[in-house]
């Protein structure tokens, strides 16, 4: 019996609908599910019968964010094929290759601002979790409405990454930005409606039918008109120096995935195990998987 695709793509009264559906995995992110979006914004864009697109989980979760366990042939990297001048060399152990990582990382980005630039409008409809490289994808979306019990962070700003989309500044400008990222602090529904990083809450009962209810109003305005003002808006952002502030995160979110204390916290998975090393992360802070009970 063959495996159910990893990302979902229907479409259905002028809605283009993305599902992630790893709901087993949290919907964590690998290169077939990032590919997976790719194509069917592609296809999406691409449709005469679709007038704005919606992006969703399936299961209890938005996405939880990349997966740090894929299969290996899942990875999306090659082999690391070091050379000295025209030479192939053998890697010493601990080696990292900021190119090679910056060109896997670069593409990631380039796969989720494809919701950036598609030419129809893109709502991404959060419930449960969006963390870590899932708000890289998240953020990119045109508009994010969110269930009223949903949560959204960056934790790897603890340690162990950067964001490469780093569309926070340009969502929620300097203050919140710094807020949330120098902390890795969580958010929840009241806070990402206060401070504009969401357009709509609802509960979550009722997110879907009222997140397609609000999109299907795309389809009374022409294509172009909606193509244009998403343009227009988009090249504000751009011209303030969108693209090279991206540049620098990606290259920067390698460099923090191989400092010392970057290594020493992924050694702990297997000294620890991945729970109690999520655990000892965010106890201190007191949220996301640690947030008191009652």
């Amino acid at each position: 019996m063959a495996e159910a695709p990893v990302v979902l793509y229907e479409e259905r009264d002028s809605l283009g609908i993305i599902t992630l559906n790893r709901p087993e995995k949290m919907n964590t992110l690998t290169d077939t599910v990032i590919q997976g979006i790719a194509d069917s914004i592609d296809r999406a864009t691409a449709s005469p019968d679709v007038s704005s697109v919606i992006i969703r989980g399936a299961g209890p979760t938005f996405t939880a964010g990349y997966d740090l366990n894929p299969q290996a042939g899942d990875r999306g990297r090659g082999a690391f094929q070091p050379r000295f001048g025209a030479k192939q060399v053998d890697a010493r152990p601990g080696a990292w290759d900021p190119v090679r990582d910056y060109a896997f990382m670069g593409n990631n980005m380039r796969r989720f601002m494809k919701l950036w630039e598609c030419p129809k409008p893109v709502i991404a409809e959060l419930h449960g979790y969006a963390l870590g490289g899932g708000t890289d994808l998240l953020l990119c979306a045109d508009l994010i409405f969110m269930a009223e019990d949903a949560i959204l962070g960056y934790p790897p700003s603890r340690v162990y990454g950067t964001p490469t989309t780093m569309m926070w500044v340009y969502r929620v400008g300097l203050e919140h930005a710094k807020e949330f990222l120098l902390s890795g602090d969580q958010i929840d529904a009241t806070t990402a409606y206060r401070i504009g990083l969401v357009s709509k809450v609802f509960p979550k009962a009722r997110l879907s039918a009222e997140t397609e209810a609000y999109a299907k109003r795309y389809a009374n305005i022409p294509a172009n008109q909606l193509a244009l003002n998403k343009m227009l808006i988009n090249q504000a952002f751009e011209n303030m120096g969108l693209r090279t502030t991206q540049m620098l995160g990606t290259f920067f979110d390698g460099v923090t995935r191989h400092t010392e204390e970057a290594l020493r916290w992924r050694e702990s998975f297997s000294e620890v195990g991945f729970r109690e090393t999520i655990r000892r992360r965010d106890g201190p802070f007191e949220d996301y998987g640690e947030r008191p009970r009652g």
